[in-house]
């Protein structure tokens, strides 16, 4: 149970917030992040989205440079996105037949929420961290 001043603050930070007062229920509830700063829920999905670009340069271009991987993961990330990702984002669960293919690893980095696709100079700066 909350106390009385506790409940109060709440219950005015949700009004502020259902009445638009605001610009966000973490500004509503007086969270900042630091200037330039990334929200812990967009980290995180950072994070999962470069983890499985990284897996998937791994898996399939392990044996080129990190510009030659940037190119042709951007190359598919495109294409996916102008093609299947269209319907896959609906699915709760990734697509029968991804499992084992490059389209594991995109489905992945675009389910993760993070903005996809990404330029080459960005996958490249993921790439060699």
């Amino acid at each position: 149970m909350l106390d009385n001043e506790l409940s109060s603050w709440l219950g005015r930070s949700l009004e502020a917030y259902l009445a638009r007062e605001v610009s966000s229920l973490e500004a509503a509830l007086g969270l900042r992040f630091a200037k330039g700063g990334v929200p812990w829920w967009l980290e995180e999905r950072i994070r999962r989205r470069d983890e499985a670009l990284r897996g998937l340069a791994r898996r399939y271009f392990g044996a080129v440079s990190v510009t030659e991987r940037a190119r042709e993961i951007h190359r598919l990330a495109r294409r996916y996105a102008a093609s299947a990702w269209r319907f896959d984002s609906e699915a709760a669960d990734m697509p029968d037949g991804y499992q084992g293919t490059v389209k594991e690893w995109l489905w992945q980095a675009f389910k993760s929420g993070a903005s996809m696709p990404l330029s080459e100079r960005q996958l490249r700066n993921i790439f060699a961290n």
